[in-house]
């Protein structure tokens, strides 16, 4: 009997959440992705298709330091919120991405929340 990777589940898990979890212009999806050595986050405006604004452990500022740890991760969060913020956004509706909600994910998420952002 062959078994499903890991990203499979993953991948299967995120489609039923997309499902349910929708962005707008007033309230718009805070997606998160997480690969081993980064974890990013978009903020998206399903009805348009288009990207609010982003924050990742890839860019120049955060680049120096490891971005695969809870400390990167909390950084990215404050960082989307601040961009949330210039941009007038206030409420977000939080998209894990499949993940689970622990470490570097649950790290983002309440930086986030600390920096103003209400889930």
């Amino acid at each position: 009997m062959a078994t499903k990777s890991r990203a499979v589940v993953r991948e299967a898990v995120h489609g039923r959440i997309r499902k349910k979890v929708a962005g707008t212009p007033e309230r718009p999806r805070l997606s998160v992705y997480r690969s081993l050595k980064h974890i990013s986050a978009q903020l998206v405006d399903d009805a348009n298709g288009v990207t609010i604004a982003a924050a990742s452990t890839v860019e120049k500022p955060m680049r120096g330091a490891t971005g695969g740890n809870i400390a990167a991760a909390r950084e990215v969060g404050r960082v989307i919120a601040e961009r949330a913020r210039e941009k007038g956004i206030e409420q977000v509706v939080f998209d894990r991405g499949g993940y689970i909600y622990h470490g570097r994910v649950k790290g983002l998420a309440e930086a986030a929340r600390e920096a103003g952002l209400k889930f």
